[in-house]
This record gives C-alpha cells, structure tokens and sequence, in this order.
C-alpha cells in the first residue's frame, strides 16, 4: 500500500517520528501464521510518497517475503526507484512494544540494487522514539 503523505526536504524528528508510525501500520498487515512475528517497513521515496510493506510468510518458508522487500517491489512495480530512507519494525503478534528488526542480508541486497549506500537511511525502530539510524554502508559495508 502507498501513502500519499509527502515529506519535506528534511528527515527532522517529526518525519522520521512519522515514517516508523507508518511502519507499524505495515506491521499490521503481516500475514505470519508460522512464526507469529510480524514485521512492517515504511519506504520514502525521493518523490516523497511513502510504500508500505510487512512479512508475508508461506509454509515453504523460501517463499516468504521480507516486509522491506516488500515495500520496495510495490514501488519498483510502479516505477519508482529512488529512495531516501526505510522504518523498520517488528514484533510479536498483537504486541503494540517492538523489537529492533536490521534488515537481513537479502534486503540489504535489495536496497542496494536501488539506493545510494552513503546516504540511504535505514530506521530500526521499537517505537517511534526508540530507534537507531543507519546509512546502507554501515549495514552492508563493501556491498
């Protein structure tokens, strides 16, 4: 799902506030019948509109999608492919509290076929005040 929310030039506090809000609202959609761990990621493009993405799980578990990539092929699909930053968040099923969720290794792939490494931002979040921030290179350095 896309939101039309557009942000300023700036990720100030209150944006980025915003992005990890819109995050758990991706969180919300998780389908994670297996694991019961649901994760929701909030991708801002450079044209400011925001994707929304969250872990859809399959019994095969090599079938299952990542919410980052997710978020991204919703916005690859519709011709986007120019990022800023991403929110990431993810939890137990029915819990409001969040842990810190890093994107693994293939979604770090995937943000790196689209975004630039020294300014992408990447949100790891367990609330919208408790997060820690992180540029592509720093979680997939040499990528």
């Amino acid at each position: 799902m896309k939101k039309e929310f557009k942000f300023g030039t700036d990720l100030d506090g209150k944006a980025k506030e915003e992005l990890i809000r819109l995050a758990y609202e991706g969180k919300e959609r998780s389908y994670s019948p297996y694991s019961g761990f649901q994760v929701g990621a909030a991708l801002l493009a450079e044209n400011g509109t925001v994707y929304l993405g969250c872990n859809i799980e399959n019994a095969a578990y090599s079938a299952t999608n990542c919410a980052e990539r997710t978020a991204f092929f919703q916005a690859v699909s519709e011709g986007v492919k120019e990022f800023r930053a991403i929110a990431i968040v993810g939890g137990p099923k029915g819990s409001k509290k969040g842990e810190l969720c890093a994107p693994c290794g293939v979604c770090r792939q995937v943000m790196m076929e689209f975004c630039d490494p020294r300014s992408f931002l990447v949100f790891c979040a367990s609330s919208p005040e408790q997060y820690q921030a992180y540029t592509l290179a720093q979680l997939l350095p040499k990528g």
